[in-house]
């Protein structure tokens, strides 16, 4: 197993990954609220748009484990020491 540390995000970038995330779905949420349209429109675009957000978390993750498995050795269990 490699000792070398991963690359570390700075705070501030965290803080304004996180702020901007915050942002977009609060605009969002307001927008919905809003929109001149039946109540059922507006719950079947909220519910969308939550799909989408976790549907973008999950393929971020399956990506960012795609590149990490690729990167990094293979990993027997029945391998000698």
């Amino acid at each position: 197993m490699s000792d070398t540390p991963g690359k570390q995000n700075t705070a501030a970038f965290y803080g304004q990954s996180v702020a901007s995330f915050a942002v977009a779905m609060a605009a969002t949420a307001i927008g919905i609220y809003q929109l001149d349209a039946d109540p059922w429109v507006r719950a079947f675009l909220a519910i969308a748009v939550l799909y989408l957000v976790t549907s973008a978390f999950t393929l971020a993750k399956v990506i960012r484990d795609r590149q990490e498995a690729a990167s990094s050795p293979s990993y027997s269990p029945f391998e000698k020491l």
